[in-house]
């Protein structure tokens, strides 16, 4: 079975992702939009699209199957459900909406009409997640009680760039978009592989200092300025997860932009920018070669020419060792991958999950526990670190 496939948003992120689905043999077609239709031409020229179509409302009522959602990242809960009830499959990029209600909005849609819904959270096969999760599954850590996820992405390493780029003019009101309600790449790497979910949480922000008309309340249309913020969520099975979203912060995270940790009563992993370690009460293993990913291609690819120099290393490399990739289509093998391993399998699992009919991995429901926490934590910050609760919105149905 091939569908065919609608690109939302034709910017530097989902250029990449353009090559991949064009290439994957489950997509037979692929259309693009864009606010600046320049962009969504140059698009299809680069990447050899089948064609443009105006505006968003044009491509859901065009005969494409399924669409993918790379547009800014406060806006993706009402496409995401306008799409849905249009009768298309979605793919959206993180996170999956901005409020509780527009994350009960998709879920109810997907409910009522049946169709996939993926996000396309990269944490989720991050080699050190796709690790624990091998590791938990194994019962090698015993009881999971504490883990870190950290977001590490200071605004000097591309974020200036990227938001200029998408933001216009008055790129500093949105630039200052709260860390906590983009929690998915610290959260969903934990919880990709701790089968639990948050009830509670405390978290704390930085006020920002540097006084650059980012992360300024006179500026903002959040009226925010954090710009790193630590939060303590409470999980359901008695564990304790922290995470940290960073924006001005002294760290590679060209390098590795996401860290994590778990401890269980028999083993712990711990990770940082160059090193990763398994641990249990008798020794120490590096398993660094384990999750290292190698670069498939270089900084000056002419595929990267819109893409901020700054942002190349997300764009460029390949799997690790822990990655599975026995299911991946010929197709994808050589090709950009991005995320440390992440973005081919990504791409396979939605195209998968739609043609044999089933959730995906990163479902409405697991996209909820992802998000929802963050936007919970964000509150809890603007309220002096008060402890509040996280509803669950459940498990996939079968």
């Amino acid at each position: 079975m091939t569908f065919s496939l609608g690109i939302v948003g034709a910017g530097q992120f989902s250029g990449h992702f353009a090559r991949l689905f064009k290439a994957h043999p489950g997509i037979d077609r692929i259309l693009t939009t864009d606010l600046l239709p320049e962009r969504a031409e140059a698009l299809v020229e680069r990447e050899g699209l089948d064609g443009t179509v105006a505006d968003f409302d044009a491509m859901l009522a065009s005969d494409i199957d399924a669409v993918a959602i790379f547009t800014q990242r406060w806006t993706h809960g009402p496409l995401v459900v306008a799409a849905l009830r249009a009768g298309k499959h979605v793919y959206s990029a993180v996170p999956m909406a901005i409020s509780r209600e527009e994350i009960t909005d998709i879920i109810a849609a997907v409910q009522e009409t049946g169709l996939t819904y993926m996000m396309g959270e990269t944490s989720y096969y991050n080699p050190a997640t796709v690790f624990a999760r091998t590791k938990a599954g194994a019962g090698e850590f015993g009881r999971l009680f504490y883990a870190e996820g950290d977001y590490v992405h200071d605004m000097d390493l591309g974020f200036y760039d990227a938001y200029r780029y998408s933001g216009g003019e008055e790129w500093r009101s949105t630039a200052s978009y709260p860390p906590m309600m983009y929690p998915t790449h610290a959260l969903g790497g934990v919880l990709g592989a701790w089968p639990s979910h948050a009830v509670s949480v405390s978290c704390l922000g930085m006020r920002d200092h540097l006084r650059d008309g980012v992360f300024d309340r006179e500026v903002s249309i959040w009226d925010n300025d954090i710009s790193n913020a630590t939060a303590l969520f409470e999980m359901a099975d008695g564990g304790a997860v922290r995470t940290n979203e960073m924006r001005r912060v002294g760290y590679p995270s060209h390098i590795r932009e996401s860290r994590f940790r778990f401890f269980g009563t028999d083993g712990s992993f711990e990770q940082l920018a160059t090193t990763s370690v398994w641990q249990d009460k008798r020794e120490v293993t590096d398993v660094s070669d384990l999750i290292r990913t190698e670069s498939t291609m270089s900084h000056d690819d002419p595929s990267l020419a819109h893409v901020a120099p700054e942002l190349r290393d997300a764009f460029i490399s390949g799997h690790a060792a822990v990655h599975d990739t026995s299911a991946l289509p010929a197709e994808l093998t050589g090709l950009p991958n991005g995320h440390e391993g992440a973005h081919h399998l990504l791409v396979h699992e939605f195209i998968s999950a739609v043609g044999e009919n089933r959730h995906p991995a990163i479902n409405a429901w697991v996209a909820a526990r992802f998000t929802l926490p963050g936007i919970v934590a964000h509150e809890s910050a603007m309220r002096g670190g008060e402890r509040l609760p996280i509803d669950d919105l459940g498990n996939a149905p079968a």
